[in-house]
């Protein structure tokens, strides 16, 4: 079994396959890569048996066929420090030994036998649903959402995204029982409702490898896996099982109190005042009278505080609301917009804060954040 292949170009394909590799994995044979020569097509593939990542690189120079378990970490800090040149690979079958001859030299690693590597799984033709989305809608719901999700042992639903999809558009939602995450794509549909919850790992994963690409992905899911494939990649992930919580029941839907105020300048000034605020509690003060609000802060234990203010433009009663400021800071962090909108009822329930200057009309974005009671 022999093929060329160019250092930078394997060494590309192997970065984004390293991020599935586990630090502390349960099997040896997970250590590795599976090399797979089948014709002129090289396949590579990478699991920490949750999730797997596939991609394929067209050869022109191969010779023979066969698969072989090449250890990770030292194939790729190798190539790392290779410049760009075709690599030569000559790989015994019968002892696993790899040779790789380079310009100036000649490497030898063992590799293991590729059969003990994890079998993918298989979706279940009466229980698949298919639907096509672009990478860019998929990165703008994930982007949207990743950073609300939780770290539950106890509630694993809430650890992921739910995908909810029907024939009018597609949702992602995503909470910690602090914040909630709703995206509403209209340009996404399915040809039936359905809905599935894509675990954090392959969700950082998905994000990482479409960050700069605009292709179609098919998306392929049963009740237990689901499969993201492009012509280069695929990755393929365990679902996390149960039923995510209702969470439009949690959104309030009579706000009488609007505020409308710029984005960056509100998430500055909170910045600034939460370091003032009590380090176990990191509770901040918005207080809403008039065009104008006012963001304090104050931790008794040390005697410090911080009040600023900033002009709005505010439509409701004079209110008082606390919120976690390190969450305040996130919520704001993750608002695509100039202006933001924020909507209250009143000081005990949720605040929500949606995008005032959309990107995009197909977008349909909702951010939610439970407040904290005042002490007063």
């Amino acid at each position: 079994m022999k093929f060329v292949a160019s250092s930078i170009d394997l060494l590309n394909h192997l970065q984004a396959l390293s991020r599935v590799i586990s630090a502390k994995n349960t099997l040896p044979i997970l250590d590795n890569y599976l090399f797979k020569l089948d014709g002129k097509a090289l396949v590579i593939t990478a699991s920490d048996l949750e999730t797997t990542m596939v991609t394929t690189l067209e050869l022109e120079n191969a010779e023979g066929s066969g698969n072989i378990a090449i250890p990770a970490k030292l194939i790729t800090d190798s190539l790392r420090e290779f410049p760009d040149q075709p690599l030569t690979f000559v790989i015994n079958t019968e002892t696993y030994a790899v040779t790789i001859s380079s310009e100036n030299g000649q490497f030898s690693v063992m590799g293991q036998h590729g059969e003990d590597f994890p079998q993918l799984p298989k979706i279940k033709p009466e229980r698949s649903i298919s639907l096509k989305i672009a990478a860019s809608s998929l990165l703008s719901g994930i982007n949207s959402t990743l950073f609300a999700t939780a770290d539950d042992e106890l509630r694993p639903v809430m650890n992921g995204i739910f995908i909810e999809l029907s024939p009018s558009d597609t949702t992602f939602v995503a909470s910690d029982a602090h914040k909630l995450v709703r995206y509403k794509r209209k340009d996404v549909q399915a040809e039936s409702g359905a809905s599935f919850i894509l675990p954090k790992k392959p969700a950082a994963l998905l994000k990482n490898l479409f960050a700069k690409g605009n292709e179609q992905i098919s998306v392929d899911f049963d009740d237990k896996n689901a499969f993201f494939t492009t012509p280069a990649y695929q990755i393929v992930c365990r679902l996390v099982e149960g039923n995510y919580p209702s969470y439009n029941s949690v959104i309030p839907t009579n706000n009488t109190n609007k505020l409308l105020i710029d984005r960056v300048k509100l998430l500055n000034t909170v910045r600034r005042v939460s370091v003032f605020s009590n380090q176990a509690s990191n509770l901040i003060r918005l207080s809403l009278k008039g065009n104008r609000l006012t963001v304090s802060a104050q931790d008794i234990d040390f005697a410090t505080s911080a009040v600023e203010e900033l002009a709005c433009q505010y439509n409701g009663d004079d209110l008082e609301i606390g919120f976690k400021s390190t969450f305040l800071v996130e919520i704001l962090n993750n608002v695509q917009s100039t202006e933001v909108s924020i909507e209250l009822s009143d000081s005990s329930r949720a605040g929500l804060f949606i995008p005032f200057n959309k990107e995009n009309e197909n977008e349909d974005v909702l951010m939610l954040l439970m407040p904290m009671m005042i002490n007063s």
